[in-house]
């Protein structure tokens, strides 16, 4: 088994992937760190950079979690991605991260958050930042 945590270098991806990984050190598990770039698109924000991921998988390291990184490209919506993994990978848990966003942003750009909550068949933990 494993957990699976979508991460972006946000303040949301960071408290997201903190939680992931105590979490899989207190189950045994191996963690699964997604970070998938939109298809096409010219600039990305959540794309992280190698840095970003030494980062995460020292942090991971020093927790005693075994963990890989899974980087790939999404087309329409990355919550397909996440919950074909969290499936593919046998995961007993998803962990993602929670940002505000305006109701009329919501309703304009959706929200991978709530469709990963509504459609996920695994259990998922959504974390926010501090303040």
């Amino acid at each position: 088994m494993s957990i699976v945590v979508g991460y972006v270098p946000t303040p949301a991806g960071e408290a997201a992937v903190r939680v992931a990984i105590t979490e899989a050190g207190l189950r045994g598990e191996n963690l699964l760190v997604v970070n998938s770039a939109r298809e096409g698109s010219l600039v990305e924000t959540t794309v992280a950079t190698d840095e970003d991921l030494d980062r995460v998988l020292a942090q991971a390291a020093q927790a005693g979690v075994s963990t890989e990184v899974v980087r790939g490209t999404h087309r329409d919506d990355f919550t397909d991605e996440i919950l074909d993994l969290a499936e593919k990978h046998d995961a007993s848990l998803i962990v993602i991260g929670l940002r505000r966003r305006s109701t009329v942003g919501k309703f304009i750009m959706g929200s991978v958050a709530q469709r990963i909550l509504l459609q996920s068949e695994q259990p998922v933990l959504a974390v926010k930042p501090p303040r």
